[in-house]
């Protein structure tokens, strides 16, 4: 099937675009210094419990990978085990930039106690697990597809402009969106391997969907709902293709 990849990236777009108003707003809206510990306490705990069905938490993988070090082409080449370890390296260095930050405004150490997971989060991990557990090959793909929002908050945080905390902020979501800018490619195009027909596009964009509308129900949340449930609906039905 031609167009699969962009079919689905079109799909996700009018939400990830909302993600954008959202963090964009946000920023404009001079948040106190509580504001910005209470995203910044939420972003730590997503960084370090990656999707399920992909990632299920770094300590986890890292575990896993070492586990099967010696399986080194054999079981599993040297270049896709190189490419696991640069994932694992890079989403921990997504971490310890944001906690940088935190630390900054907390003036402590971070420790584990200062990550929350946010209500709307664990709906969107509930959902999120449904779908990637599911025993469905497209169900997971459409997982994947979702995963990220298109680097759109980073994408935003990155031009954030001001004083010695707007420059930590943009600079660590600089990194992470030069890191994660084009995986949504990548995400698409593997996405689009596991459908063979229209009935499995249906039911991948369908799922693409309804997780993605929950991000930006998180998303929202994380940010103190810059945005009402109206200018949502408005923000998705201006960005539909």
């Amino acid at each position: 099937m031609k167009g699969v990849e962009q079919d689905l990236i079109a799909t996700a777009l009018p939400y990830w675009e909302t993600e954008a108003a959202i963090v964009r707003r946000f920023f404009q809206s001079k948040p106190t210094r509580q504001d910005h510990i209470f995203w910044l306490k939420a972003q730590l705990w997503k960084e370090l419990h990656p999707v399920d069905g992909y990632f299920t938490g770094l300590q986890k993988e890292l575990n896993n990978l070492a586990a099967s070090f010696a399986e080194i082409d054999k079981t599993i080449g040297r270049r896709r085990y190189h490419s696991l370890l640069e994932q694992l390296t890079q989403e921990f260095h997504h971490y310890v930039l944001m906690a940088d930050v935190l630390e900054y405004l907390l003036s402590h150490a971070v420790s584990a106690a200062d990550t929350f997971q946010l209500p709307q989060e664990k709906k969107l991990g509930d959902l999120r697990r449904a779908y990637a557990n599911s025993g469905s090959a497209v169900d997971r793909a459409a997982v994947l597809v979702t995963e990220g929002g298109g680097a759109r908050m980073f994408r935003e945080g990155r031009r954030l402009k001001g004083g010695r905390l707007e420059r930590m902020i943009a600079a660590a979501m600089e990194v992470v969106y030069r890191d994660e800018k084009n995986h949504y490619k990548e995400a698409a195009r593997e996405a689009a391997r596991a459908v063979r027909t229209r009935q499995e596009l249906a039911r991948m964009k369908k799922a693409v969907r309804e997780v993605s509308l929950q991000r930006v129900h998180m998303r929202n949340e994380m940010f103190k709902a810059p945005l009402t449930s109206a200018e949502i609906k408005s923000c998705l039905a201006s960005h539909a293709q």
